[in-house]
């Protein structure tokens, strides 16, 4: 019987016994055979460029008709280049040292025995996510590299889209000789299949979800199962009052507008009172210059021609959007406030020459990524040199910031003995 004639649940039920399965299976497998598997599908997305683009044409054309924002509709978009990036990160992760294995921590006691930990699977993994396709790719590739089955979720505004891909990879896992289960893609857009997938507790380790903070609240309530949080992006730039205004100007402009529907997007700018008349009419004119909307305090409003007036829930928003909120404290302490009072705890930077006050924000800002003169933008596993990632998580246990390949794993110890008893 195929999935499609069992019920919502049975469905469900059957994809975390073959996922649990096939996680056995991965566990034990060497290196050269994930990467084989991950290579595979890498030529897959290639040699398919364009079937994945007439499958993702599908969900562009709903975007529109439904309305979604014009960067709601590019982080869903896949073209020629995106799809070859797609299968660039794929073969980046077969690049990257495998962790599965790896003991760290090694010691001899002084009764002979060798302790140590090494790192091993997490097991089943499910991952739900929303919009972008790419997550797909990264997401399952991540996931057998580091020996864990997984069971993908993605939102129904790309499901075309998540789908093609999810089949090429699986059928290029079979190419290689790979377990049967050990990438699968939910196949219906019914919410309740997310409700079944958080209750498969003893079939299914962790859940990942990525999305809007709605999303993130449902599955932390409803799950059964532990969840690591990738909660929305509410990223700021600070400004301090010894910053290198022209590099400032720089920050701001990449951190905000290279790519505004992203989570690592700055959506907040603060700026120190001591540099306020000088530095904000320069930074929101060349803001405004791409086209960027400013939402502001009374003294941003009083230097910027064309700012409108921020309101409380500016401060908290996360745009994903050509717009950006602009406030001036009067003191490195009030920033540092702001930024853990309003801020998501995913990416904050600040421009500064005070080495005290650099160090000071890397300790203070309560965030899971923190920068030092440079922009938001680069709070990603591949800038981070870890290749793809499954996303940033602002949690604290077990992972924070970018999950790549080793925080996909779990420690684990390991005894090695010659016939020690304990007295």
């Amino acid at each position: 019987m195929s999935t499609m004639e069992l019920s919502l649940a049975e469905m469900m039920q059957e994809m975390g016994r073959k996922a649990r399965r096939a996680a056995l299976k991965l566990a034990a497998l060497k290196p050269a055979a994930k990467n084989a598997a991950i290579e595979a599908m890498a030529v897959s997305f290639l040699e398919n460029t364009d079937l994945i683009v007439a499958e993702n044409a599908k969900d562009l054309e709903k975007a529109q008709a439904n309305g979604l924002s014009a960067a709601a509709i590019d982080r869903l978009k896949l073209d020629p280049k995106r799809i070859a990036a797609l299968a660039g990160a794929l073969r980046e992760i077969v690049a990257l040292p495998d962790p599965v294995g790896e003991m760290f921590n090694v010691r001899t006691r002084p009764n002979g025995l060798r302790i140590g930990q090494v790192r091993a699977p997490i097991g089943v993994i499910g991952i739900i996510y929303e919009s972008r396709p790419n997550v797909t790719a990264d997401a399952g590739a991540l996931c057998l590299k580091s020996g864990n089955a997984t069971i993908l979720r993605g939102g129904s505004e790309a499901f075309h889209s998540n789908s093609i891909l999810a089949r090429l990879m699986d059928e290029a896992s079979a190419s290689v000789g790979l377990p049967e289960g050990a990438i699968q893609f939910i196949p219906t857009t019914d919410r309740a299949a997310v409700g079944e997938l958080l209750k498969l507790k003893g079939l299914v380790d962790l859940i990942i979800p990525r999305g809007g903070k709605p999303l993130i609240e449902r599955i932390s309530r409803e799950s059964e199962i532990p969840v690591i949080k990738h909660l929305d992006g509410n990223c700021s730039v600070f400004v301090d009052a010894s910053a290198d205004q022209d590099m400032a100007v720089k920050i701001a402009v990449n951190s905000k507008a290279q790519r505004t529907g992203v989570c690592n997007a700055a959506e907040t700018l603060l700026v120190h009172a001591d540099i306020a008349d000088e530095f904000l009419p320069k930074v929101c004119a060349a803001l405004q210059d791409k086209k960027v909307e400013i939402r502001g305090d009374e003294w941003t409003q009083r230097l910027v021609s064309g700012a409108k007036a921020a309101t409380e829930d500016d401060w908290y928003a996360e745009y994903l959007d050509l717009i950006i909120a602009v406030k001036v404290v009067r003191t490195f302490e009030e920033a540092v406030e702001f930024i853990n009072h309003y801020g998501s705890h995913h990416t904050d930077t600040i421009v500064t020459r005070d080495h005290d006050n650099a160090m000071n924000f890397t300790r203070m800002v309560d965030s899971s990524c923190v920068h030092i003169n440079c922009s938001t933008r680069f709070s990603d596993g591949g800038e981070y040199g870890l290749g793809a990632e499954i996303g940033i998580s602002t949690d604290k246990l077990h992972a924070r910031g970018p999950m790549g390949l080793v925080e996909l794993t779990t420690p684990k110890w390991i005894v090695f003995g010659e016939g020690q008893i304990r007295g």
